[in-house]
């Protein structure tokens, strides 16, 4: 079982990616957070497979917040979603090594990033 681990502050943003990662994806258990600390709090509980975390939240943002995962979960694939398409933003995902998605989330945008994430899943035995 691949856990999703899905974090945004907008209820409608998580729906969305939700249903869009269920389409994709549908044997895949989804966790949601609305923001870092329930997000961290989420993989204290539970094991998580992968993170799509998005930038514009309250408290840390999801780049600080990929970068708190990638210290525990340096194989973890993570992606950042926003709307808010700035050079700056998609070179700190980079470095962080997350994919960058760009709002709104649909099948196309983020079909490569959950098929990459699989098949580095698949290697590593989750």
């Amino acid at each position: 079982m691949v856990t999703v681990l899905l974090v945004d502050d907008s209820k409608l943003a998580r729906i969305v990616a939700g249903k869009t990662i269920a389409a994709l994806q549908p044997e895949w258990q989804r966790v949601e957070a609305s923001n870092a600390e329930e997000a961290l709090a989420a993989v204290k509980a539970q094991t998580v497979d992968l993170a799509v975390l998005d930038f514009n939240m309250p408290g840390k943002d999801g780049l600080e917040l990929a970068a708190e995962l990638r210290e525990s979960f340096p194989q973890m694939p993570i992606a950042i979603i926003t709307a808010n398409v700035q050079n700056e933003v998609i070179a700190r995902a980079r470095e962080l090594n997350a994919t960058f998605v760009g709002k709104p989330v649909t099948e196309e945008a983020i079909k490569g990033f959950l098929s990459g994430a699989a098949l580095r899943l698949r290697r590593v035995g989750a």
